[in-house]
């Protein structure tokens, strides 16, 4: 609903509050021995990241993801176009205090546990000790690390799984309204990819902020909101899984038996495979199940079907003739 009708029917506009928002942003790298040499990172990227929301950017090895979220954390300078993060300019300093961030190849003290690394994290943000002791247990119960383990074992004895939970733990520690995350399922099993995706989805629902890069699209698909896909730089797709996929409302049948003249009326493309008829169903599924009841035929399954994030954005890559990272 826009505002002129919200207007005339006299509702109030709800606005969305703006978590981050880039203008026209671009970095450039000078290498070569006499820095002369100028290597596009990122040019002229524009989006918006609002409040409550997660967000994932996309895009192969060397597209600017990570510069990307280097810049808006203030690590890197932009060589042109502007910047807000939670309201300030970039490298204001007075918004890290909201801000968690973990790293794709985290680095700490390896001689530290994991109870020591939180309590150092704590103290350069200033938490009273007497805070860290009651967030600390709650982060590690957060992430999936036992309090005995945290406490008695050194970072050097941890699994690639565990140092990614004490790194999400500490970019958590002073309970951060927006959270960057760069890879953060990252070399993870199956089940530490699964339980990375419950901890972001428990961010969520507290109403924090979540800004993400990750190659595991699938995992993208089922908690991102919104998405962007960066190429060489440039941002060539910004929406939500709906706007970006379509709105899934064809749909994908098997059937078994039927009369094949009939069943094509309902199914263009028909196609037989492993003894099912297959293929993508035109008009509404209950007037189907009532034709196929007719016609003896069995209904084997019956799905959306739209194309996955995957699919997506291998088709907009090779839109562009982009050839595969190594």
């Amino acid at each position: 609903m826009d505002s002129a009708v919200a207007t005339r029917l006299q509702l109030p506009v709800i606005e969305r509050l703006i978590a981050l928002q880039t203008y026209e942003l671009g970095k450039i790298y000078r290498t070569g021995f006499w820095m002369n040499k100028k290597v596009p990172s990122l040019n002229s990227v524009s989006l918006t990241v609002y409040e409550g929301e997660t967000f994932g950017l996309l895009g192969q090895n060397g597209a600017g993801k990570t510069t990307l979220l280097k810049t808006l954390l203030g690590i890197v300078r932009p060589s042109s176009g502007r910047a807000t993060v939670l309201g300030a300019s970039l490298g204001d300093r007075t918004v890290k205090q909201r801000i968690g961030y973990l790293p794709e190849n985290p680095y700490f003290y390896d001689y530290l546990t994991g109870w020591e690394v939180l309590n150092f994290a704590g103290d350069l943000f200033g938490i009273e000790r007497s805070q860290q002791r009651k967030r600390i247990p709650e982060l590690l119960d957060l992430v999936g690390l036992a309090q005995s383990a945290a406490k008695k074992k050194q970072l050097r004895q941890y699994s690639k799984g565990m140092l990614q939970r004490i790194g999400m733990a500490q970019a958590l520690i002073n309970n951060p309204d927006l959270v960057f995350l760069d890879e953060p399922m990252s070399g993870l099993d199956p089940l530490g990819r699964y339980q990375m995706r419950e901890i972001i989805l428990s961010l969520k629902s507290q109403g924090k902020t979540i800004f993400f890069n990750s190659h595991v699209l699938s995992d993208v698909e089922k908690i991102c909101d919104r998405v962007a896909l960066l190429a060489k730089g440039e941002l060539i797709a910004i929406g939500s899984m709906q706007e970006l996929l379509g709105t899934a409302e064809q749909y994908h049948v098997s059937v078994k038996g039927g009369k094949p003249e009939m069943l094509h009326q309902w199914i263009p493309d028909l196609e037989l495979q492993d003894g099912l008829w297959t293929g993508h169903l035109q008009g509404e599924p209950q007037d189907f199940l009532g034709s196929l009841r007719l016609m003896n035929g069995q209904l084997i399954s019956i799905d959306l079907a739209r194309p996955s994030l995957e699919e997506f954005f291998v088709n907009q890559i090779r839109a562009r003739g982009i050839q595969a990272s190594s």
